[in-house]
């Protein structure tokens, strides 16, 4: 078994070396985003995630790096996110939540910057937001009623759903005008406190992700509701935030 990385910076030399021998001038970046670029990092836990940036020819070999990702996957680092520049510049009125999410955490591991100064529009946010926010409360219900309210089924929900809404919360604050803070608890009670919402409910639903806790079935539940409670707030409220950044 591979041994796991502590600290994503000492693989930075290897993976470049990596990518550059397979794609040579057609490498535009590499770029590390996400948890392994901060404080909510877990060696052996956390996904260490990539972005490659690619010319417009070699996106089109994508077979080169073939062994490349075998290669890194048995150290944990996730399958890398191959794109182009272009692909980024149109694409910012679609997913502003991922670039945004993507500019607040991530090291250029190699190359050009292509993040840095990314700007987004607050209507396209607000668009994206209340489209995300509204599917999930509908995916969440549908689970909830599909596990019967047990446990088991329940915190392994949690553990795939939380993530996307600490995505959604940044860019809620940055529509608020406020600094983005960089770990997901922080995202949390920055977020609650700006939109009247339950904090101690999301922090649950996190310990629950990280494993610091294991809930009984009735309050696992009952947790759960809350959550679909908050969310079904969080619905309404997202109506309301037109405008509000200039």
């Amino acid at each position: 078994m591979a041994k796991s990385i502590k600290d994503p910076k000492e693989i930075f030399t290897e993976i470049t070396e990596d990518y550059n021998m397979i794609f040579g001038d057609d490498l535009v970046s590499i770029i590390l985003y996400g948890s392994a670029t901060g404080k909510d990092y877990r060696p052996g836990k956390s996904d260490i995630n990539f972005m490659i940036v690619l010319s417009e020819s070699g996106i089109e070999a994508l077979d080169r790096a073939f062994d490349v990702i075998k290669k890194w996957q048995k150290r944990n680092v996730a399958i890398p996110l191959f794109l182009t520049e272009g692909y980024v510049d149109t694409s910012l009125d679609v997913f502003p939540i991922e670039y945004l999410n993507f500019q607040g955490n991530y090291v250029l591991v190699f190359g050009k910057d292509i993040l840095k100064d990314l700007a987004f529009d607050p209507e396209f946010i607000r668009l994206q937001c209340e489209r995300e926010i509204k599917g999930k409360l509908l995916i969440l219900r549908e689970a909830f009623l599909e596990t019967s309210g047990k446990g088991k089924a329940l915190r392994e929900v949690i553990g795939h759903s939380i993530s996307a809404f600490v995505a959604i919360f940044k860019a809620l604050l940055y529509m608020k005008g406020q600094d983005l803070p960089s770990t997901k608890r922080e995202i949390v009670s920055a977020t609650a406190a700006a939109f009247d919402m339950d904090a101690g409910v999301f922090e649950k639903l996190l310990d629950i992700k990280d494993e610091k806790v294991k809930p009984g079935d009735m309050e696992v539940m009952g947790l759960f509701k809350d959550y679909l409670r908050e969310v079904r707030k969080l619905t309404k409220l997202v109506d309301t935030l037109g405008g509000q950044h200039e």
